[in-house]
């Protein structure tokens, strides 16, 4: 009777079991229906925040207004930030709308609180897309800032002018300058960031090409700082500006002449308006103007750059730390080389062309070495500059 009752327990307690466990398949089996049905929902509901918002940016000029690039651009952008893994869909809003919110604040300045006001998204959320955002497009810099390398051939753009450019120009490989924006800094700090400007700024070295890309981006240095002192960091760092042997960039007289870096005569007239009614009348003259007609590549890139994005051309003071500014100018230069190529438009390129020609250009205090390099540099300029005067006195026989 006992073995009766124990074998009557055992019984009882693998039923109890064997129903405990078909009670939690059912519950599991309908976890796993409402958890597809969720991500149904949110697949669904994140196309529709692409069709909406890409039936919003349709029209070209809207695009171009509100985020700097065609409606095509912007695809093609999202398509490549998705790429990086580094940014992706989540149940609440597609990369679409991430990227949309940042490029919104870089093209129109605005602060977190007025994109949440958009967006109906709370300022942690934002922010978190923003900062998301902008680390992605960091990550493209290899993808993007190319230096030129020891096989690099003649730009284009000399070689297509012969007889003013080319052969003269044959070695050179671009230009580079600084360029201020403004920072939010400590009172602390404040001085180590301020140049001539009445306010804090971070000096930033850009090198670019003749296609007008950017090849090189230092940023993050104190506004007080000069630019030969930004140039020689670029130099001696770890991610340094790699000039190919023999060749060299053309700078202005804020920079030291040498064989790498071939600058303009002082004292001598140089910007292209000041030849607009006066023909060159000696071999330096026309190396200026020449100089200034291939040099002015950098200052192009620069006002191509603050036309696009007002967050770094803005002179009131930024909404962000110098650390993420430096981050957003780099993110700035990565997306211009990246429309450079399918969306260069042209309308705000000449735009910042009729203001180059008629606006006054700011002169760096010129900074000059009398060492070895310089005496090589002067070489190198001297002698292109007398091969053009030697060919230019001819043709105007």
């Amino acid at each position: 009777m006992n073995a009766l009752q124990h074998y009557r327990s055992i019984l009882v307690t693998a039923l109890a079991a064997y129903f405990t466990y078909l009670v939690i398949l059912i519950q599991v089996d309908n976890y796993n229906k409402q958890i597809l049905e969720l991500r149904s929902e949110a697949n669904f509901k994140r196309k529709r925040v692409r069709d909406v918002l890409m039936s919003n940016l349709r029209n070209f000029e809207e695009s171009h207004n509100v985020l700097r690039m065609s409606p095509d651009a912007f695809q093609r952008l999202c398509s490549i930030l998705r790429g990086t893994s580094r940014l992706r869909d989540n149940q609440y809003s597609c990369v679409e709308k991430q990227v949309v919110k940042f490029l919104h604040v870089l093209s129109q300045n605005v602060r977190n609180r007025l994109i949440r006001f958009y967006f109906g998204r709370s300022l942690g959320t934002i922010s978190s897309h923003f900062h998301r955002v902008l680390r992605a497009l960091i990550s493209l810099e290899d993808r993007f800032l190319l230096q030129p390398t020891d096989e690099c051939p003649i730009p284009s753009e000399i070689l297509l002018k012969e007889g003013k450019f080319y052969p003269y120009f044959e070695k050179c490989i671009g230009a580079i300058d600084g360029t201020h924006i403004r920072v939010k800094v400590s009172r602390n700090e404040a001085k180590r960031y301020r140049s001539r400007k009445q306010f804090p700024t971070q000096n930033n070295l850009v090198a670019c090409s003749f296609d007008l890309k950017f090849t090189y981006v230092l940023a993050g240095w104190e506004g007080s700082a000069h630019d030969s002192t930004v140039l020689q960091d670029a130099l001696n760092r770890e991610d340094r500006l790699k000039i190919p042997q023999g060749r060299y960039y053309l700078a202005d007289v804020g920079y030291a002449l040498t064989p790498s870096f071939i600058t303009p005569y002082r004292g001598v007239r140089y910007h292209l308006k000041e030849y607009s009614n006066h023909s060159p009348e000696n071999q330096h003259e026309l190396f200026n103007l020449r100089h200034s007609s291939l040099r002015n590549a950098v200052e192009r890139c620069i006002g191509i750059l603050k036309k696009r994005f007002p967050i770094i051309a803005s002179g009131s003071e930024p909404y962000y730390n110098e650390k993420t500014v430096s981050a957003i100018f780099i993110a700035c230069c990565i997306l211009h080389n990246f429309l450079m190529g399918v969306d260069p438009h042209d309308a705000l390129l000449a735009e910042v062309d009729n203001e180059l020609m008629h606006g006054e250009l700011e002169s760096n205090t010129p900074l000059v070495s009398r060492n070895e390099t310089h005496r090589q540099g002067q070489i190198i300029r001297n002698s292109i500059a007398m091969d053009m005067w030697r060919d230019y006195d001819i043709n105007a026989r």
